[in-house]
Order: structure tokens, then C-alpha cells, then sequence
């Protein structure tokens, strides 16, 4: 098919062909037609826009939208068809680029950090901003994070009606830019005194009338969905209506007023099959359907597409939480084959951070900011001096707010982590966190250790990983 042959999966020619990486972590190609786009708008989007304006009607007005999200670098197969993430972008999405808040000539910057600043800046003049929408709460949460770092260089740029002169635009782009810029500065002095109130409520403050958050906020964004509701975006609605894959629909959150989010698998976007996660080792274990799952069992889930016919397991591991008539609604948990496994424990994304957010909920006056978890193999391979051990471990690096109110007693916490026994330690008054399970290396405290750019980077498939920092402190990203 990316060759140009014709009829091999189906009749029709793909839009598309999606990139997804599977549970090996290899890439993997899906086409994508124009009718599963069709199924996508009309039995997802439109399905979960009516069940958002229902629970909260304020959000039907002719407000403008704060829309995140980037163009990716597309590839184009022999046939002439794109190759890429099959993921709301601003080159698919031309007939709607006229309802978001970011003007079009700032869609053609494909630096991040320079098309996010400039998605703040037209954000920001418009005072009467009615929706912030992104695939993913982690998104929302960065772009906060971000305007915290850059708001007075964002309020300047609005004061004068200018871009940024350190941004790395351009000249022709930032030339269309500049055309649209104004100085404003009344609204300069609105979004001024909005931050000397403080962060908690600011999105508010920003814009009154903002009236939702709409943002993917299942599974590991978990964390990110709460950070925004306590914080930036506190007493803001934030709502996550789809569950998707580079494969099309799954689900549909109809229920936006409860958390957590839960979805109702949809049985005319894909055909679905369960498997119990018991079996899920299995090289071909027995499938279920939808009928036959069981209130609060796991399953991983596999599909069917309907317009190109090809069933296999994406991996997702899904619990179901009960029943809308006879379709099962489901809580995402976590991907098949994203488990920490040091000895053969197998200890999932899900049940490693509901340990760590239960611990952090211990700690009196302490808040979990951000975090990531590597075996020791890894941050061994990595090079990152002192963390060097002879039996295998975990390496927990988190960021902590009020991290030096951490009393001594706090700093040994034994826990029981289901089937297994971890103890948790939180070392020194900073960040470095390490889990030792039964068997494993003994736990010994660590100096708290400031990471530099260099030692954060790691090598995945020969390949180098770009450092992230979170805040002031930088944190180990594995993918």
C-alpha cells in the first residue's frame, strides 16, 4: 500500500499512514481512511461535544480556542501519502483553524518551545478565550508552566504589539506575526496584576470567561490532570472525552461531570475482544467479547478495524468499572509491556503510581510535582554517577514542592506493594527516591544529587533522548 499498490487491505486509498510505536516499542504503520475519519468526527467528537454542552451549556459561544498542538515532520511514502502521527495536527485540521486563538502564519514554526510561546501570546490578547484544548493534560500543564517562566516577556510583547526578538522565527513568519500584534496595554496590565495573585486560579483570572479544559487525562496523565485542577486551572471544568489510538475511536467519555474518567467502549468503531491480563502472556489466548467481561476484571484489549480488517492486541490494559445497556465502560490503566522488572515482579505504571501518590499523601505540607521511575540497568547504562548498585533496584526521581519539610520519620516509610514488599525512602530534602523490592538491593540513602543536562541524557535504540526539566529541576526521561 505505501508502494501504491491498490486493493491490497481495502479498495478505497488511505489519508494516511499512522505511526504508532506497539508493546515492543517497534514501529508500526496502520492507513487510515477517510471514512474511519468520518466514524472518528461523527460517532466520537460530535457524540462527546453534545454530552460536554449538556452537562456544562456555557461552552457553546463564539469564543475563540486556546488549541496546543504542533505540526509534526511528516514523511511521505512512495505513493505520495503522509507518514505520521495520526493525532489532531494543524495541517489536518484546516477547515477548523479559524476557531482557535493561534492565527495560522504561527502553524508553519516547527520548534516547540517557539510555537508554544507564541500559542501563549495570541492566547493571552484575547481576554475572551472560551476553551484551552490539547490531545493530553500534560500538554495543558507544560503550556502553564511555561507562561509562569515567560510571562513578562509575553506581557511585554503585548505592551509594545511586538514578537519576541530572542525566539528563533522565521523572518517571513515573524513578519505575518508582527502584522497581527497591537500594543495592548490595558490587557498587558490585566494579565500583570492576574499573576501577582498568586498561581492557584490564575487561568480564571486570565480569562474570565474561560468556561473548560479539554485534555486527555487517563492513565499516566493522571497526575497532570490533578496538578491543573489544583492549581493553574482550579474551579475550571476539565474534561476528557475520547479514548483513541493511532487505530481510530475506542471510546467516549459521556459522563464529563465525574472523575475518574471512564470510557464507553464504542462497538461500531472497532470490533472488540478481551483478554484476561491473567492470560495476557499467552502466545494465543482465548478472546472474550464485550458481553462477556466482568465488572472489575482487567483486560487487554484487541481490535478489529472495520475498514481495513486487521485484528490484533494494541496493548492497552483496560479495567472495567460497569455497564452503559450491554457495552462495557472501562478506566484506561496502562500500556501492555510498560512494567518495571528488576526480578520478574512486573510492577505496572498504574500500581507503581498509586503507591507513590498514596506516600506523597503521608507527607504532611509536601506535594508530588512531577516523576519518573527507571530499573537500575538503565540509569546505570545511562552513566549517571553514584546510583551505581550489585543488585538490581528502582531509581524514582521525582520533584517535590516543600520538599525540606520532610521529617526523618517521613523519610523511612515502609509499604506493602500488593503481592510484593517495597520500601520506600525518600533521600535527603530534594528529589531522589529509590524503591527496593524484596530480594533486591538493600536500600541505602543517597546525598540528594543535582542532575546535570548531560547526565539525564540516555540512549534508547543507539539513539539519543532529548533532556527534559520539569521546573528547576531536571528530571531522567525514559521512554
Amino acid at each position: 500500500m505505501m508502494a501504491g499498490e491498490q486493493s491490497v487491505l481495502t479498495k478505497e486509498k488511505p489519508v494516511i499512514f499512522g505511526v504508532t510505536s506497539g508493546t515492543s516499542g517497534t514501529e508500526s504503520i496502520i492507513p487510515m481512511l477517510l471514512k474511519q475519519r468520518g466514524v472518528f468526527f461523527l460517532n466520537g467528537v460530535s457524540v462527546a461535544f453534545m454530552c460536554m454542552s449538556q452537562a456544562f451549556p456555557e461552552v457553546v459561544c463564539l469564543s475563540k480556542i486556546l488549541k496546543i498542538f504542533y505540526n509534526p515532520a511528516w514523511r511521505m511514502s512512495e505513493a505520495g501519502i503522509k507518514i505520521g502521527p495520526n493525532s489532531s495536527s494543524p495541517s489536518e485540521s484546516k477547515k477548523l483553524l479559524h476557531m482557535y486563538s493561534t492565527p495560522a502564519p504561527a502553524f508553519d514554526i516547527l520548534s516547540e518551545p517557539e510555537a508554544l510561546y507564541v500559542h501563549l501570546l495570541f492566547g493571552l490578547k484575547d481576554r475572551h478565550l472560551g476553551m484551552i484544548e490539547a490531545n493530553f493534560a500534560s500538554l495543558v500543564f507544560n503550556a502553564f508552566q511555561r507562561l509562569e517562566e515567560e510571562v513578562a516577556n509575553l506581557v511585554r510583547d503585548i505592551e509594545s504589539g511586538t514578537l519576541n526578538s530572542q525566539l528563533n522565527v522565521k523572518p517571513e513568519i515573524r513578519e505575518k506575526l508582527e502584522k497581527l500584534l497591537k500594543p495592548d496595554p490595558v490587557r498587558a496590565q490585566e494579565i500583570k496584576k492576574a499573576f501577582e495573585e498568586g498561581l492557584v486560579g490564575v487561568a480564571k483570572r486570565l480569562w474570565p470567561k474561560l468556561q473548560i479544559i479539554v485534555c486527555g487525562d487517563s492513565g499516566s496523565f493522571t497526575l497532570y490532570g490533578s496538578k491543573l485542577r489544583e492549581t493553574y486551572c482550579q474551579g475550571i471544568p476539565l474534561y476528557s472525552p475520547l479514548y483513541g489510538a493511532s487505530e481510530g475511536l475506542l471510546g467516549i467519555n459521556i459522563w464529563p461531570e465525574e472523575l475518574p474518567s471512564r470510557y464507553l467502549l464504542h462497538p461500531r468503531a472497532q470490533f472488540f475482544e478481551l483478554i484476561p491480563v491473567s492470560h495476557a502472556d499467552e502466545d494465543q489466548p482465548q478472546t472474550l467479547l464485550l458481553h462477556q467481561a466482568e465488572k472489575g476484571e482487567f483486560y487487554e484489549l484487541v481490535i478489529t478495524n472495520p475498514s481495513c480488517q486487521y485484528r490484533y492486541r494494541i496493548g492497552d490494559v483496560v479495567k472495567v468499572v460497569g455497564y452503559h445497556n450491554q457495552c462495557p465502560i472501562i478506566e484506561f490503566m496502562y500500556r501492555q509491556g510498560q512494567f518495571l522488572n528488576v526480578r520478574g515482579e512486573k510492577t505496572s505504571e498504574s500500581l507503581f503510581y498509586e503507591v507513590l501518590r498514596d506516600t506523597v499523601a503521608q507527607w504532611s505540607g509536601v506535594k508530588l510535582l512531577d516523576y519518573c521511575c527507571a530499573e537500575s540497568i538503565t540509569v546505570e547504562d545511562a552513566g549517571i554517577k553514584d546510583y551505581k548498585s550489585h543488585l538490581p533496584c528502582y531509581h524514582v526521581f521525582v520533584e517535590l514542592e516543600q520538599a525540606g519539610q520532610l521529617s526523618v520519620n517521613q523519610r523511612k516509610m515502609p509499604l506493602t506493594l500488593r503481592e510484593t514488599e517495597r520500601e520506600i525512602w525518600v533521600c535527603g530534602a530534594e528529589f531522589f527516591i529509590r524503591l527496593s523490592p524484596r530480594n533486591v538491593q538493600p536500600l541505602t540513602i543517597q546525598t540528594p544529587y543535582q542532575l546535570s543536562q548531560q547526565e539525564v541524557r540516555i540512549t534508547h535504540s543507539g539513539d539519543p533522548l532529548p533532556s527534559i526539566t520539569c521546573s528547576s529541576i531536571p528530571l531522567l526521561l525514559l521512554s
